[in-house]
């Protein structure tokens, strides 16, 4: 198919709202004409001009089997052909979500039951904190409503779901987050820590932090606490030794929900099939989306535990029917997408690759980027790493974002052939490749991201910019 290239990027300024875009400077021209992504085939991608990138962050985390399955392609026109829409209100159902719900709830951490769909990460996440709600409403508890995340925590960037999000520039001038959303520190030792704090005092630190949180809350007030696996958007920052299990203690004593957002973390991206398997979380309820469907069709669901849907079910008798629902609640094209893709997830055994390759790439990034003058900290597990740049090193200064080292990164990668995204809260350059990316793959991200950061030190230096 022959497109017209100025043709689309004139109809897409005229029309499109586009997402994180400096609206004023994409009017006007500064930002250039939209970048017309084409074809994909494997780990890359082929924009309208015919140039190939490397997708190092597979979209947005999601693409977990790669561009161009045809297998899932196929999925998803025989239940068109088949069966292109149906609603799940009133028990009504499909064969392929019934195959999906079951699948999901055997293969989820902890002791599930129930599986309610959505279309993205921010709406199952909106779900989740009325599900918290309801839960403790039926069982008479009606004041243990506030939700506690994290400081860099992504859980999306809607009403709620975007109150829960711990980044500040999803709030402003969006009359955002809400009150009954309260904030806890970020997991990161190496910003967080204090002199000579191990990892595992600093996660004892956070717990005791939280534990405080809940009890000036009141813990007849908190209903639950979300958080992610592994700090995604927030910086790509695994927990620190002892976390999760210092964590889970205070929740349990204070009976406070623990709502694992495994959006990006589910599926395999940590070499486990999910991140709360990867660190020994025991979760109450589970957010999945992303690499559900690698993003060939919008799906997500909230994963309801045992004991949570006992309490809607025993209700029900007084309550009547559960009223929460979309339109596209359990989509058949949706559940036939996701049922293809974890086929595939299983088949290669994706978890193991990004464990097996996911190992390789984290040497791979430690050997060559953490004794760079401008490197601070690089950190990752599985598929996921992050490379954040300072001005000293010794003394742990960050750059002045004025110079933004970290945009000025990516796009000297992304000029090489390679898409690796800078992440918020610093100069952090983030990557998060498809789950079927191989050891030579490896080899040539890394090699280009090399020569960004050093075509980066280079202009520094020239603009005497000390290092």
């Amino acid at each position: 198919m022959t497109i017209d290239i100025k043709d689309i990027c004139e109809k897409d300024k005229k029309n499109v709202l586009h997402p994180f875009t400096h609206l004023k400077d994409f009017a006007t021209g500064q930002l250039g004409d939209p970048v017309i992504i084409e074809t994909g085939r494997g780990i890359k991608i082929q924009d309208a001009f015919g140039n190939q990138l490397i997708d190092g962050f597979a979209g947005m985390y999601c693409v977990n089997v790669g561009y161009g399955r045809t297998e899932v392609a196929e999925a998803i026109s025989r239940q068109a052909y088949r069966l292109a829409y149906y609603h799940s209100y009133a028990a009504h159902t499909t064969d392929e979500l019934a195959i999906l719900s079951d699948r999901l709830v055997k293969m989820a951490p902890g002791k599930m039951s129930k599986v309610f769909y959505g279309m993205s990460g921010s709406d199952a996440n909106e779900t989740q904190a009325k599900l918290v709600w309801y839960y403790n409403n039926l069982r008479g508890k009606p004041k243990k409503k506030k939700i506690i995340s994290r400081d860099r925590g992504y859980h999306g960037c809607s009403v709620v779901s975007g109150s829960m999000t711990g980044m500040s520039f999803y709030h402003a001038e969006m009359d955002l987050p809400l009150p009954l959303v309260a904030r806890t520190g970020a997991p990161h030792h190496y910003w967080g820590a204090e002199q000579g704090e191990t990892e595992f005092e600093f996660s004892s630190r956070r717990a005791a932090e939280l534990d405080e949180l809940i009890e000036k809350l009141g813990a007849e007030n908190v209903g639950a606490f979300i958080a992610e696996p592994v700090l995604g958007t927030g910086g790509i920052t695994p927990p620190p030794e002892g976390y999760w299990k210092a964590v889970q203690e205070v929740l349990k004593r204070h009976d406070v929900l623990l709502i694992a957002d495994e959006v990006v973390t589910g599926f395999g991206r940590t070499g486990s099939m999910f991140g709360s398997q990867h660190y020994g979380i025991e979760p109450d309820l589970i957010t999945v989306a992303k690499g559900l469907t690698s993003a060939y069709f919008p799906l997500s669901a909230a994963i309801v535990g045992e004991k949570i849907y006992h309490v809607f079910e025993e209700g029900s008798e007084r309550v009547g029917p559960f009223s929460h629902g979309y339109t596209y609640s359990g989509h058949p094209i949706g559940a036939a997408t996701a049922n293809a893709v974890l086929d595939i997830v299983e088949r290669e055994d994706l978890p193991s690759n990004a464990k097996e390759v996911g190992g390789y790439f984290q040497g791979r990034l430690k050997e060559t980027f953490a004794q760079l003058p401008i490197v601070g900290e690089v950190r990752g597990v599985g598929l996921m790493g992050a490379i954040e740049f300072v001005s000293s090193r010794d003394r742990k200064e960050r750059f002045d974002p004025a110079l933004k080292v970290g945009a000025r990164v990516s796009k000297a990668a992304r000029d090489r052939g390679l898409i690796a995204r800078p992440m918020p809260h610093g100069d952090i350059l983030g990557f998060a490749p498809p789950l079927i990316v191989t050891k030579s793959d490896v080899d040539e991200i890394v090699a280009i991201a090399e020569a960004a950061v050093r075509a980066v030190m280079d202009e520094l230096v020239r603009s005497g910019t000390k290092i």
